[in-house]
C-alpha cells in the first residue's frame, strides 16, 4: 500500500442515487482517510447501504463523482474493485460447507492454489477463534460465528479498504466485542475500514471520525469529540432518591440549565444537556448551581455525574434538528 495515512482512500462529491421519487443518497460528500476507520452512522433508511453499495461499484449513482484511492468508482470499476472487499448486512457464506470449506472455496475462487488456499483457511480460523468450529456447517454456527467467517472471507486476501455495513447487527455483547477486536487487528495491519452502523457506541469505539447521515444527506461530520460538543458543553445525568420527586427536579433543572430536561427510561433518573447560556459559567459551575437548588428544594439526590454528552444525544439533536428543519420546509412550500 503506497498510500500514507491522512491521505484520502475514499473522496465523494455531491453523490447522489434516485429510486423512483425516492432520492436515497442525496448529495453525500465525504472524505476518508487511509489507514483509519470511518464511521457512517444513521437509522434505517438513512442511506448508509446505498452509499456503501455505490462505492464499491456495486450500484451506479446518479450524480455526483466518487474516487477510491484515486480511481472513479464508475470509469475505474475494475480498478476500485481490485482494491476493495465489502461485508454486508447479512452473512454471504454458504451454510450447507463447514468453516473451512468456506474459506478454502472462496480462497481458490480468488487465484490461491489449493495447499495455499487450506493455508490460509487454517489461519483465519485460528485468528478469529473459529479452530474448533472450522468442520462444522455453517448453518449451525451462531449468529457471532458467522459474522467473524464472513469477516474472514472478506480478508482472504487483504484488501486495501473494506466496506463493514453493520457487521455487528443482532449479536450480543460479547460477540460484538469480538468482531470491533478483529476490526482494529484488521486496520492495524493497514487496511481502511468504512464502518457502517446504527450503534452509536460502535462507532465512538472504533471510528477516528464519523459522519452523521439522515434522509440520505450528511449532517454532520467530525471526530466522536467535535461532534458531542458540538450540540453542548456538556451532560448532567442525575438519579433521585425519590420517584414521584422527579417531575418537579425536572421543572427545577429546566429554569436552571435553560434547556430540555429528557425523562429516563429508569423513574428516578433525567439527563439534561447543558447548552452555553452566555454567563461565563461552565458546566462544572452550571451542575454545581443545579444541586443546591435541588437541595434547597428537598429533593434528594442518589448519582449525579457529569461529563460530555453521548453520541446517542448527538443523533437524537442532530436528527431532531433535520426533522424540524424539514418540517418547517413543507409548511413554507
Amino acid at each position: 500500500m503506497s498510500e500514507r495515512i491522512g491521505e484520502p482512500a475514499i473522496e465523494t462529491s455531491g453523490l447522489v442515487k434516485v429510486f423512483g421519487e425516492n432520492r436515497a443518497v442525496d448529495g453525500v460528500d465525504l472524505r476518508v482517510p487511509a489507514g483509519t476507520v470511518y464511521g457512517v452512522l444513521g437509522p434505517n433508511g438513512a442511506g448508509k447501504t446505498t452509499t456503501v453499495k455505490m462505492l464499491a461499484t456495486l450500484l451506479r449513482p446518479d450524480g455526483g463523482e466518487a474516487r477510491v484511492f484515486g480511481h472513479d468508482i464508475v470509469r475505474e470499476a475494475d480498478a476500485v474493485r481490485s482494491r476493495v472487499s465489502l461485508t454486508g448486512q447479512y452473512a454471504s457464506v454458504d451454510e450447507d460447507l463447514t468453516g473451512a470449506e468456506n474459506l478454502i472455496l472462496l480462497a481458490r475462487l480468488l487465484g490461491h492454489r489449493k495447499p495455499a488456499a487450506r493455508a490460509r483457511a487454517e489461519q483465519l480460523l485460528e485468528a478469529f477463534g473459529l479452530t474448533a468450529a472450522a468442520d462444522r456447517q455453517a448453518k449451525n454456527y451462531s449468529g457471532g460465528m458467522r459474522r467473524r467467517l464472513d469477516i474472514a472471507a472478506s480478508i482472504l486476501n487483504v484488501p486495501d479498504l473494506l466496506f463493514l455495513d453493520e457487521p455487528t447487527t443482532g449479536l450480543d455483547p460479547r460477540s460484538r466485542n469480538q468482531v470491533w477486536d478483529i476490526v482494529r487487528a484488521v486496520v492495524a495491519q493497514g487496511t481502511t475500514v468504512l464502518l457502517t452502523t446504527q450503534y452509536l457506541e460502535e462507532a465512538d469505539q472504533l471510528a477516528g471520525r464519523i459522519a452523521v447521515i439522515d434522509t440520505g444527506k450528511v449532517i454532520a461530520e467530525g471526530t466522536p469529540g467535535q461532534l458531542k460538543s458540538s450540540v453542548g458543553s456538556g451532560s448532567v445525568h442525575i438519579r433521585l432518591r425519590d420517584a414521584h420527586r422527579r417531575e418537579d427536579a425536572r421543572h427545577l433543572l429546566a429554569q436552571v440549565f435553560r434547556t430540555h430536561v429528557q425523562l429516563d427510561p429508569e423513574p428516578v433518573a433525567l439527563t439534561a444537556r447543558l447548552l452555553p447560556d452566555g454567563s461565563e459559567d461552565g458546566p462544572a459551575e452550571m451542575a454545581s448551581r443545579a444541586l443546591a437548588e435541588l437541595t434547597r428544594a428537598g429533593i434528594t439526590v442518589d448519582d449525579f455525574s457529569l461529563g460530555q454528552p453521548s453520541l446517542d444525544e448527538v443523533f437524537l439533536a442532530l436528527t431532531e434538528k433535520t426533522a424540524t428543519n424539514e418540517a418547517k420546509q413543507e409548511a413554507l412550500a
